[in-house]
This record gives structure tokens, sequence and C-alpha cells, in this order.
């Protein structure tokens, strides 16, 4: 812009010129938090990395230390309160019954149960709560509950439970081995089967979970009221 004063021309600034913003200087760089964020992940994975390692060689440590073995978990014994089985006529005789086939039959038992725990290890065990079916033919009847304990380094602990089953309805074809079993042979045969869980305890730490699966056949005369057959096993172990 050209002025005039006194007669003369006097060059000043341009008002847009004075108004006209600067963008001098570097602008704001985002390369140094990227880094910083990257660095802070490979210090959290490292140390995560370090703990795992850390945590399976005391796993490793204890697993050579203690050597843990698996609990042991059998039916000791099985008493015989009564077991009744009343066909849908309590008036037919013995031959009636083997000759017609009955449509329902009732099994009323009352048997008393012994598990036997032993825990072989240098430290203590804790259990669940366990339920075991007792079945006949592959039809449960009733469950003997085990509430859920601790067991101390080697010892050995007795369980008691009981199992009352009123007047079960029977069905058709086991209805008809049932009579037959308690009327003609003696003999009513009855499967007890259930899951144990139990964790190991060292230093006040679990580990996982060991489940062992028992399997129970036993055989009661009704006529005498009490077994005449017992045979137990495991069928295995898993984790």
């Amino acid at each position: 812009m050209t002025t005039r004063s006194n007669g003369g021309e006097h060059h000043g600034p341009s008002p847009y010129a004075q108004r006209r913003p600067h963008y001098g200087g570097a602008g704001p760089s985002y390369g140094g938090g990227s880094a910083s964020f990257r660095g802070c992940c490979c210090c959290i994975f490292l140390l995560l990395t370090f703990l795992a390692l850390l945590a399976l060689a005391v796993a490793l440590v204890v697993v050579l230390v203690v050597k843990p073995r698996k609990p042991q978990f059998d039916l000791n014994q099985v008493s015989v309160q009564y077991l009744l089985v009343t066909p849908p006529s309590s008036t037919a005789s013995q031959s009636t019954v083997a000759a017609v086939v009955p449509a329902a039959a009732y099994l009323s038992l009352n048997i008393t149960l012994l598990f036997t725990a032993v825990n072989p290890n240098k430290v203590g065990i804790r259990y669940g709560a366990t339920a075991f079916d007792v079945m006949y033919h592959g039809v449960p009847l009733g469950v003997a509950a085990v509430p859920g304990f601790e067991q101390p380094a080697h010892s050995t602990r007795l369980l008691q439970t009981r199992v009352i089953v009123d007047r079960f309805n029977v069905l058709q074809a086991d209805a008809q081995d049932l009579v037959r079993d308690a009327a003609i042979s003696d003999r009513v045969d009855l499967r007890i089967t259930g899951d144990v869980g139990a964790k190991i305890l060292v230093l006040g730490f679990s580990s996982p979970k060991v489940q062992v699966s028992v399997d129970c056949a036993i055989a009661i005369s009704p006529r005498r009221q009490s077994v005449t057959y017992k045979q137990c096993g495991v069928d295995g172990l898993s984790v």
C-alpha cells in the first residue's frame, strides 16, 4: 500500500500481510508416543511370560518333591436293613409269580454303605461332594450322598451313608426280572456308581481337579436280608 505524507510517498506493510498467520516451526510429532506404547506392551508381555515360566517351574518342583498319587476310594461294607420286592398282587403264590409276567413290581430298600478313603500322599486332599447312584438293570433306584471333606496326608477315613427306597415302581421287563430274582433266585443284583472329585492341597493352593470313577456290583439275598456278593473297581482316572 502507498500513502502520501507531506507530498511524498511512504511504503508500509500491507494490512493483509499483518493479519496473515504464520506457520513457522515444526508441527506436533506422534512417533515418540507410538514407540512408548509399543515398548510398554513389550514389557507387559515379557513380564507375563516370566510369570508363566515361574509358575511352571514351581509346579514342576512341587510334582518332583510331592510325587502326588491318586487317592483310593472304595466301598468297604454294605449293611442291609431290609429289601422287599412286592408284586402287584401280594396274594399271588410263587408259582403264579413265575408263570405270569407282572406289569409292575415295587421295590423297597434300606441299606447302609461304608466307604473307605485312603490318602497315600505327603500332602492333604480336598474331596468334593459326591452322589453315588444305586441302580437295578440300569434303572436308578436311589442316591447315596457323601458330603465333601478334607483328608490329611497318609490317612484313612471311613464315610457312612444310607440309601432308602420306598416302594419304587419297576415296570414291565425289569419288573419281571426283579420278581423272579427275588422269589426264585433269592438274589437281587444292584450296581453302585459315582465319580469322586479330589484336589491335592500344597502350600494352601489346590491342584486341578482329579476325578476317580467308582463302579461296584453287589448282590442281596431278600430271604437272608444280607449281602452275598460284592465286587468293586475303579474304571479309570481322568483329569
